[in-house]
């Protein structure tokens, strides 16, 4: 790892390290403009906001101080997982796109984002019910266009940073913003503890020990896959000299079901501060607050549902097979065909199971931290946030590493060519 960060600073690489310092400098105007640039004559109080913690947290803390970046890139998101949905046999129109290789995607892409824009001014004006309290229509609308005018400016960084830096934009600003505010919270964390004493000291450090073992943990789970083997005709283990198999993330579904659950929980909290009904208040805030009781219950459901059908649309049994038996491949024990497809499917059942309880228990941890602690809320332990993190930069660090490996690669067959 230590090798490959030091061949980016070698004069061969210069390209790689410029878009490394782009990529850099595109997040650091992101953070610029989360946290200093606010929207004028909007005051926030973030006691009120405690049902959006994970956007606030994807926004870098944008949401609750009302800054122009305060959707961040969740409307894009939403839209991309609609289309997704809508590319499964719903429009016949997107599924041909969807089969038209690079021409069909860069369609798709545009209409990911026009769906995407609409989908962040919707939200803006929700939201603005929200930060706004007696407004005329006209300062609905304003607060609205600027939100969006910050998300369509946050997607354009994002496809700078894929075309010109390193990594996935998108994901990449998603991650600094939850990166940002944590120096702020082992701050307020330190400033609350330190006052008593040794005890706050024990405390303090008892809380980062903690957060690298969920950081440990994230990453076990992240990198744990259930390979099943496979073997082609005519062709035998022995002449390969490697096995073949088919990798199965234990977490297919990364943190979506966990977003997916949230907003859907916080649609009826939107709703409640701007029907202002005393009445539905308050069924809300007993019955549909996934951070009390009945709430929470739905919660869990609401995270394994997510989770099992995000996974599913994702990797599709019966795709799989198809595929294997066109290449002449087999699964050793199982027939190709509809026995190979239901194989597929009790794998991905099972290993689900795990994938999706583990999500659960990142998605409480911060509830139950609340409960058990005096702290503030801005004080946390976000285990959805720290699973973003974690899986971004494993990604990222990934592509950088290939990168590496192939200029090495393609420099040492021009050698043997001289």
């Amino acid at each position: 790892m230590f090798a490959s960060f030091k061949q980016i600073f070698t004069s061969k690489n210069r390209d790689l390290l410029k878009r490394i310092l782009f990529t850099l400098a595109a997040l650091l105007v992101f953070n610029i403009g989360a946290t200093t640039i606010l929207v004028p004559g909007v005051e926030v109080d973030a006691s009120k906001m405690s049902y959006l913690e994970i956007l606030s947290a994807m926004s870098g803390g944008a949401f609750t101080k009302a800054s122009v970046f305060a959707l961040g890139v969740t409307p894009y998101i939403t839209a991309q997982i609609v289309i997704q949905l809508l590319c499964a046999d719903i429009v016949p129109y997107l599924s041909e796109l969807s089969k038209q290789g690079g021409v069909g995607r860069r369609k798709l892409n545009q209409i990911t984002r026009i769906v995407g824009i609409a989908l962040a001014f919707l939200q803006g004006y929700m939201y603005s019910f929200a930060y706004i309290g007696n407004g005329s229509p006209m300062d609905y609308m304003v607060y609205s266009l600027i939100l969006t005018a910050g998300t369509a400016l946050l997607m354009w960084i994002g496809d700078q940073i894929t075309i010109k830096g390193i990594g996935n934009g998108i994901s990449l600003i998603i991650m600094a913003g939850i990166i940002s505010v944590l120096p702020g919270m082992f701050e307020n964390l330190w400033n609350e503890l330190i006052p008593n004493g040794f005890l706050g000291i024990s405390i303090f450090i008892a809380f980062i020990i903690i957060f690298v073992a969920i950081i440990v943990g994230v990453i076990y789970v992240e990198s744990a896959e259930r390979r099943i083997p496979i073997q082609y005709a005519n062709k035998s283990t022995s002449t390969l000299g490697k096995q073949n198999y088919i990798p199965f993330k234990l977490n297919s579904a990364g943190v979506m079901p966990v977003i997916f659950a949230s907003a859907l929980l916080s649609i009826p909290q939107i709703l409640s501060s701007v029907i202002k009904n005393g009445g539905f208040k308050i069924f809300v805030e007993t019955y549909l607050n996934y951070t009390k009781g009945f709430g929470i219950f739905i919660y869990i459901i609401l995270i394994f549902a997510f989770t099992y059908f995000y996974t599913f649309m994702q990797l599709k049994p019966k795709e799989m097979s198809d595929n294997l038996n066109k290449n002449g491949g087999y699964i050793p024990g199982i027939r190709p065909g509809k026995e190979t497809t239901q194989y597929v499917k009790t794998v991905l059942k099972r290993i689900t199971i795990v994938g999706a309880t583990f999500l659960t228990a990142l998605a409480i941890l911060p509830i139950v931290f609340d409960k058990i602690s005096n702290l503030k809320t801005s004080i946390t332990i976000s285990g959805t946030g720290l699973l973003i993190v974690v899986g971004v930069a494993l990604e990222t660090y990934k592509q950088l590493e290939s990168q590496l490996i192939n200029r090495t690669y393609t420099k040492g067959r021009r050698r043997r060519r001289i």
